[in-house]
């Protein structure tokens, strides 16, 4: 099993989609990263020979990836939640950030639907 970037990648899958499983690699940068290391894109990961492994670990060091990449994703989120912006305070209140309306839809990022209010009997008293 190869093992690039803190990611253990699946061995039964062709090696541009196997690359896609680190976060932060797409079909283009995989596609970029392959060509690079001089490896065909239908090549099994489990067929991978060491020095391809090790080509492809060299050049995904060079990109921004898994731990870097998410700590700069969540620095930036921050940053907007701290001065204050508008899609900081829609990132604080967990909704929608990049204009989705929010009337029907948007249930990924409210929540689950609730049931309503509950109807209050009146106390009685006799």
């Amino acid at each position: 099993m190869a093992r690039i970037a803190g990611v253990d990648l699946p061995r039964e899958k062709q090696i541009h989609i196997g690359l896609t499983y680190i976060y932060g690699i797409g079909r283009p940068l995989a596609a970029q990263i392959l060509k690079k290391a001089g490896v065909t894109a239908q090549t099994r990961v489990k067929d991978l020979r060491e020095d391809e492994v090790v080509k492809l670990r060299e050049l995904i060091e060079r990109e921004k990836v898994e731990g870097d990449l998410r700590k700069e994703v969540s620095m930036n989120i921050k940053r907007l939640v701290d001065i204050g912006t508008y899609r900081g305070l829609r990132h604080r209140k967990g909704l929608p950030v990049r204009g989705q309306r929010t009337k029907t839809n948007a249930r990924t990022r409210k929540g689950p639907k609730g049931m309503g209010k509950a109807r209050k009997t009146p106390m009685r008293t006799a």
